[in-house]
C-alpha cells in the first residue's frame, strides 16, 4: 500500500485541528492540562521525532511554536472581553498569572494588560 505523498500536510492539518479543539477544551474546563507534544504525536499515531520533523517540513517551525501561537491567539480573543481580567484569562488557560504575563509579553512585546489597553485604544481611535 502506498503512503500518501501529502503525509506531512495531512499530519500538519490534523495537528492544527487537534490544537484548536484542545485549547477550546481547556478554556471550557473540559480539560485541565495542556497536552505534551509527545501526547499529541501519540494521538496522531506517530513517533514524536517523526511528528516534529513532519510539522517543521510542512509548516516551517517546530510544533511547540504553533502550540504557543494558538494559545496566544486564544488569549487575545479572551482579552477582548472587558469583563475578563488578564489574571482570569491566565487562569482560564491554566497559567499562573505572573508566568502567563511573561509568556504573553515574550510573544507580543506587551503584557496582557498593555495589550488590552492598546487594543481598546486602537478600536476607539
Amino acid at each position: 500500500m502506498n503512503k500518501p505523498k501529502n503525509r506531512k500536510n495531512e499530519v500538519a492539518s490534523q495537528f492544527l485541528s487537534l490544537l484548536d479543539q484542545h485549547i477550546e477544551d481547556i478554556v471550557s474546563g473540559k480539560e485541565t492540562e495542556f497536552l505534551s507534544i509527545k501526547s499529541i504525536a501519540d494521538q496522531l499515531a506517530i513517533s514524536q521525532t517523526h511528528f516534529s520533523f513532519l510539522i517543521k517540513e510542512a509548516l516551517g517551525q517546530k510544533p511547540c511554536h504553533y502550540y504557543d501561537e494558538k494559545i496566544i491567539n486564544k488569549a487575545k480573543d479572551l482579552l477582548a472581553d472587558p469583563a475578563m481580567l488578564p489574571a482570569d484569562v491566565a487562569r482560564k488557560l491554566t497559567y499562573d498569572p505572573s508566568n502567563f504575563s511573561k509568556f504573553f509579553k515574550k510573544w507580543t512585546g506587551e503584557t496582557p494588560g498593555e495589550y488590552r489597553r492598546h487594543g481598546i485604544t486602537s478600536q476607539t481611535s
